[in-house]
């Protein structure tokens, strides 16, 4: 089976032949490291994390590239409103990036450059389109002739001239278009900057990751990505200083995920729609958040609700009570042996193997994890069926059992989910409905108590409105001789 993937440059599907047989280079732009990270991180970083998975899996060689933009006018004015350094943003914020990522069981890429080490390359890059014509100095700054560059907008597929629509020019501004760009901004009091040909400066945001990704991978390299919002004007800015710089090609596929939007809207802060990843994390678990932003494919936009949430939820909540239940029944591992199988295994190991070839066809229709999902869910359904009372001798169900743990195995690590032990997961559940319901474990006592007085007062009225109002919100009660207890529901 080919892997085809959709190149943003081409507009169309293409058979993925990397440049280097069984070695795959890959760039993704990481995030500006100023504050927490939103949903729309987490879906970027959740989808290319999966395609190094799922290449991984066919047996690629991946150097994963990701930065961080560590210098930047979002962190020095963020520095300034905490009254701190720029260095103390960076850092805090990286730490909370980590914590984030980690959650979401997302891996670290094989190099994570930051631009702030990277001065030298910047500088050799920009001082070479200087020489070449495709820049030019004005007091200390250095910009980018877009119109230099006869393949300006290729990527984004924009006529040039449409660009000057709208174009906001600064009082101050020293370009000689509009659609130029700086490669190097000139030292304010108080900014940090280092030294240059042009003067004390710092870079612009659009020759960092030229620089960076061109230091770690080479040029050209096989595949860039990012999400949406980057194809105009990072991602082409990108490609004019470089390949202007080096005339070569800069990158040979382009991938980019489509936006996140909540209750169909646009997310921003100023609208009150804005979620971080931190807050998601305390009503749903990191594997629901995954799941839910796996469930579209990578380039159409998906819709953000509490329903789709709490669906998501639910779904993996029954994968870690399938998990739960093959600790709880232990079988041995066992050799396959066909022979020694009864019909109804010897189908289900079928099954099996068939939703393991449709699960990696769906990957390879460029990373077509919507339907992927739907597969490993066929192979969760077999083995709850496999380990039911009754299913065949125990020997055969052994042998079954093993093969359709082991193909799961593959598709739930290349999609990343359940990565926790059952335990651990369902720990984590009962502080996640507390969450959810707006309730402590005090005041659900309290109202266990009250519904226990009620209950012996004969107000049944008062003990069901108590009992359905927990219910309503995620808590189920467990009455026994020895009490009253709460559980997720």
């Amino acid at each position: 089976m080919t892997l085809r993937v959709y190149n943003t440059m081409t507009r169309q599907k293409e058979e993925f032949t990397p440049i280097n047989p069984g070695r795959v280079g890959m760039y993704v732009c990481g995030v500006t490291v100023y504050d927490r990270c939103h949903i729309g991180h987490a879906r970027s970083q959740i989808v290319f994390d999966t395609v190094v998975r799922h290449l991984s899996h066919l047996g690629f060689q991946v150097n994963y590239v990701r930065n961080f933009t560590d210098v930047d006018d979002k962190i020095i004015n963020r520095a300034a409103e905490r009254k701190t350094d720029w260095k103390s943003v960076v850092a805090e914020n990286i730490d909370a990036f980590y914590e984030d990522m980690d959650a979401l069981a997302i891996a670290r890429p094989s190099v994570e450059p930051r631009a702030t080490d990277h001065i030298a390359q910047i500088v050799e890059t920009i001082s070479l389109l200087v020489k070449k014509g495709f820049a030019y100095a004005k007091n200390g700054n250095v910009y980018y002739s877009t119109r230099r560059f006869a393949g300006y907008a290729k990527l984004s597929k924009r006529n040039i001239d449409d660009l000057l629509v709208g174009a906001r020019v600064d009082k101050d501004e020293l370009k000689k278009d509009p659609l130029d760009f700086a490669l190097w901004k000139a030292a304010k009091p108080g900014e940090p900057s280092w030294p240059s040909p042009w003067g004390e400066g710092r870079p612009g945001w659009h020759i960092e990751c030229s620089a960076m990704s061109m230091a770690h991978l080479g040029m050209p390299f096989d595949i860039h990505g990012g999400g949406k919002d980057l194809v105009f004007p990072h991602h082409e800015n990108e490609i004019a200083q470089s390949e202007a710089a080096y005339d070569r090609e800069f990158a040979r596929y382009w991938m980019h995920n489509g936006f996140v939007q909540v209750n169909h809207e646009k997310m921003a802060k100023s609208t009150g729609n804005f979620f971080t990843i931190r807050d998601i994390l305390k009503s749903y678990s990191a594997e629901a958040l995954r799941l839910f932003l796996l469930s579209a494919h990578y380039r159409s936009p998906i819709d953000y609700s509490e329903q789709s949430l709490a669906d998501a939820q639910a779904a993996v909540d029954r994968l870690y009570d399938l998990l739960d239940a093959l600790r709880k029944r232990p079988y041995e591992d066992a050799a396959l042996d066909e022979s020694q199988l009864d019909e109804t295994q010897r189908a289900a190991v079928t099954d099996a193997r068939r939703a393991h070839d449709d699960f990696v066809a769906a990957m390879n229709d460029d990373f077509n994890t919507a339907k992927a999902q739907g597969h490993l869910f066929e192979v969760a359904n077999l083995i709850s069926a496999a380990i039911a009372p009754g299913a065949g001798a125990v020997g055969g169900r052994n042998m079954v059992v093993t093969e359709l743990v082991r193909i799961f195995e593959i598709m739930r690590g290349v999609l990343g989910l359940l990565a926790a032990e059952p335990e651990a997961y369902f720990a984590g559940k009962r502080s996640r409905t507390l969450c959810r319901a707006g309730l402590a474990e005090q005041q659900i006592q309290e109202l266990i108590d009250r519904r226990s007085a009620a209950r012996k007062a004969k107000d049944w009225a008062t003990s069901d409105a108590i009992r359905d109002e927990l219910a309503a919100k995620g808590i189920v009660l467990m009455d026994s001789p020895q009490g009253t207890t709460w559980a997720p529901k």
